[in-house]
């Protein structure tokens, strides 16, 4: 987060849309986006922890509408925001904000998604992306194992599965980040 200041993230996430907003950009290829996110089945061991969640958390994703990680990802973020209203989610076209891209390279790359994890005042407190641990898993063993799928293959349901367990084990690690500070305990006096 190499100089991001919450001012910055403010300005970026105020101008980012909602869920419809986002995919409103360009229906066409928000298809996709759409027929994924009615494939995802939060479980009820997710859901109830999810409600769980008590502190305002502030989620950006930096995407393109075009990215075929952004369409696995993006709605599996989304159920997980649908879950609990605590989560704020937002989307943003990464070349909207080049300035803010330029400061969150992963690898040496502008690579998307980003997604941007902050306090409830803008605060960050954490980045994650371009693809989950599992994804990373899926991927190295379909490409250096015994054979290598055809390109724009289908994602298998286990695969979507286990990502989206990713996402939500990063949406708990940054909960408990903030139900844990000391600054945001004394704002609300817990």
């Amino acid at each position: 987060m190499r100089g991001l200041r919450s001012h910055d993230l403010q300005t970026v996430f105020q101008s980012a849309s909602d869920w419809e907003g986002y995919l409103a950009s360009d229906p066409e290829k928000a298809a996709p986006w759409r027929t994924l996110l009615q494939d995802i089945q939060l479980s009820d061991e997710q859901i109830q922890l999810l409600n769980g969640f008590t502190r305002t958390m502030r989620v950006l994703m930096i995407s393109g509408i075009w990215c075929g990680d952004c369409v696995r990802q993006g709605p599996a973020l989304e159920a997980i925001a649908r879950a609990n209203p605590c989560i704020d989610l937002r989307f943003i076209d990464r070349d909207a904000i080049p300035e803010v891209m330029s400061r969150l390279s992963i690898n040496g790359g502008q690579r998307v998604p980003m997604v941007v994890f902050m306090a409830e005042d803008m605060e960050p407190v954490s980045v994650a992306g371009d693809r989950t641990l599992n994804y990373y898993r899926h991927m190295i063993n379909s490409k250096l194992g015994i054979s290598c799928p055809m390109p724009g293959a289908a994602t298998d349901d286990g695969m979507i599965r286990l990502m989206t367990q990713d996402w939500i084990d990063e949406f708990e690690r940054v909960h408990l980040l903030l139900r844990l500070s000391g600054r945001l305990r004394q704002i609300h006096g817990d």
